[in-house]
């Protein structure tokens, strides 16, 4: 059974994350969730608790972690996933900042990395969005999407998140692969 930490990073997709969540528990994932500030303002911690039937962790200086989640659940994972990854989550990772949980776990996080990028289209097409993603990928950081279609802007374009069971085929790929 994998061992998975996904991080939902705040964009309006994070209830996509939600339906994720619970298709990798359906399949015997082991499932750990890490929600930052403004994840928490779109789908509150219960729901991933209640899906994954485990605590959410939100707090870098949770007293559950003795060493600090962003240690212990790096050494925990076989393979982290971030879904959503916001233009705010994807400049921190290429960036190598390390300011808050999600940000702090990704650099202690030495396993594969997939990232599920969503924003909406002039965000994505964005030349520092675009620089981010490059070095991500140039540091063998994992992507999938993001896609075309309805957004939350209501426009149409790239940078909608992908869905649920196309990030979950990426993670069994990747988890095979290790």
């Amino acid at each position: 059974m994998a061992k998975v930490v996904v991080v939902v990073s705040g964009g309006i997709a994070a209830y996509k994350a939600a339906a994720l969540v619970s298709l990798l528990v359906k399949n015997h994932w082991d499932v750990r969730v890490v929600m930052t500030a403004a994840a928490q303002q779109m789908v509150g911690p219960a729901t991933f608790a209640a899906l994954s039937a485990k605590p959410v962790v939100c707090d870098t200086f949770d007293p559950a972690f003795p060493l600090g989640p962003h240690i212990e659940l790096a050494r925990w994972a076989d393979i982290m996933v971030v879904a959503p990854a916001t233009a705010n989550w994807l400049a921190k990772a290429a960036h190598g900042m390390a300011d808050d949980l999600a940000s702090l776990l990704y650099v202690a996080f030495a396993g594969p990395t997939l990232v599920a990028p969503a924003m909406n289209s002039e965000m994505w097409q964005h030349v520092s969005v675009q620089r981010n993603v490059g070095q991500l990928q140039a540091d063998g950081v994992h992507f999938v999407g993001p896609e075309s279609g309805w957004q939350a802007c209501r426009t149409s374009g790239e940078g909608r998140m992908s869905e649920p069971t196309e990030i979950f085929a990426r993670l069994q790929i990747l988890s095979i692969a290790q």
